[in-house]
């Protein structure tokens, strides 16, 4: 089996700045089409300006993925652009603190909305469409897709003030599981990447808020360091290629074994 995935289509959702973009610039490097989506516009310009060229390896779209006909239009689009989809890596997410006694809070629902429904939305449409790729090819042995939800450690920590970030999680990680089942017939894996102490841009910041976090999270996690973004990356590609053939439903956790001690009231991102 090999790491390679290119001449491979790829949407990435989320891929305007941190994790999700260097995803996407990862794959874009190793030969991957590539489209970008996020709902920051201006940033998706401002970050790959010419390089979206007619001809190129990759491009992107803007656009709110939580309305059903936003994400109709994002595959529409790559299949447009590149003909095809067989990557699909669900790296939008959001972050806000939640007040747990407040029923008014509007976070939580945003939070549901934004981390877990999009993804699952756009995993149904994603995987119709690999089926009737395949089909039309007359693909009828190996794998057809590889969808890959990235979640973080709330899901699996309780902290009140992440109520919202740490159910959504979950319930992702929750929905790749139960996926991964009910497309297994159909040859499309899926899978998770869960991360902690990773410089994302949520964390960096939260850490220009929070001047202690930085040496909280670090003492809590036994490696003593803070991730790259490029090492969710690496984790992605992993399971986007064929080196993975046999890995369906599970959820690669990356956080320096921080979640091995467990440590009580540390931030997770």
């Amino acid at each position: 089996m090999t790491l390679s995935i290119a001449g491979k289509t790829a949407i990435v959702t989320g891929s305007a700045k941190g994790i999700g973009l260097a995803i996407a610039r990862h794959f874009v490097a190793l030969g991957a089409n590539v489209m970008f989506a996020d709902i920051d516009e201006a940033r998706l310009e401002a970050e790959l300006g010419d390089e979206a060229e007619s001809e190129g390896s990759l491009r992107y779209f803007a656009g709110d993925l939580s309305q059903k006909l936003t994400a109709a239009n994002l595959l529409s689009a790559t299949i447009d652009a590149f003909d095809r989809i067989d990557i699909l890596v669900n790296a939008n997410r959001d972050f806000a603190l939640t007040d747990p006694l407040n029923p008014d809070d509007g976070a939580f629902e945003m939070l549901v909305r934004q981390n877990l429904m999009c993804a699952v939305r756009l995993s149904q449409l994603v995987a119709r469409r690999m089926i009737t790729q395949a089909e039309r090819e007359g693909q009828d042995q190996g794998q057809i897709g590889s969808i890959i939800n990235v979640s973080t450690l709330a899901s699996r920590l309780a902290h009140p003030e992440l109520l919202g970030v740490s159910i959504s999680n979950a319930a992702l990680e929750q929905a790749t599981r139960s996926l991964a089942v009910a497309y297994a017939p159909h040859r499309i894996r899926v899978n998770g990447v869960a991360f902690a102490s990773v410089l994302s841009a949520s964390l960096q910041a939260a850490l220009r808020e929070n001047g202690d976090w930085r040496g909280r999270i670090i003492d809590a996690t036994p490696l003593g360091r803070i991730a790259a973004p490029s090492e969710i990356a690496e984790a992605a590609l992993y399971l986007a290629s064929d080196a993975s053939g046999f890995v369906t439903g599970q959820i690669l956790t990356l956080d320096g074994g921080r979640s091995l001690i467990d440590p009580a009231g540390v931030p997770a991102y």
